[in-house]
């Protein structure tokens, strides 16, 4: 999101839930450690689906997860998913938009949510990727 896209959307607002980071470039086996947050590393979950944590802490019932994944039209974007923990284990929930993501984030820990959208501004900035605005 540069300046020249207008007036800038910001962490809780909500037209920032439309907002979707697609990255130019899918991620594959030769560049996923390229993409490291903190000490976590994106993993495979499926053909096409990279996940690592974007919060995640013991004391803490929420977490929320990035998402690499190739939608409909063939692009690969950046999405989140909350998890839930089951009998010791965590489920992932339902895809959610970059913005929404992030969103969600901010209204649980405000400062880790500043600091996964500096880590996907700096996606972006390094020509890796640009920020769209989804319809829903």
């Amino acid at each position: 999101m540069s300046e020249n896209d207008g007036p800038a959307l910001k962490l809780g607002d909500d037209q920032f839930e439309n907002m979707m980071l697609f990255l130019k470039t899918p991620i594959n086996q030769q560049n996923h450690l390229d993409y490291k947050f903190g000490e976590s590393e994106l993993r495979e979950l499926q053909e096409g689906i990279w996940a690592m944590p974007a919060y995640l802490q013991d004391d803490d019932p929420y977490s929320l997860f990035f998402l690499f994944t190739t939608i409909d039209s063939g692009e690969m974007v950046v999405a989140f998913a909350e998890g839930t923990r089951q009998d010791k284990q965590l489920k992932l929930g339902q895809p959610l938009t970059t913005g929404a993501g992030l969103n969600n984030l901010f209204a649980q820990q405000e400062k880790r949510a500043q600091r996964v959208l500096k880590f996907l501004n700096d996606i972006s900035r390094a020509d890796e990727a640009e920020w769209h605005q989804i319809v829903s």
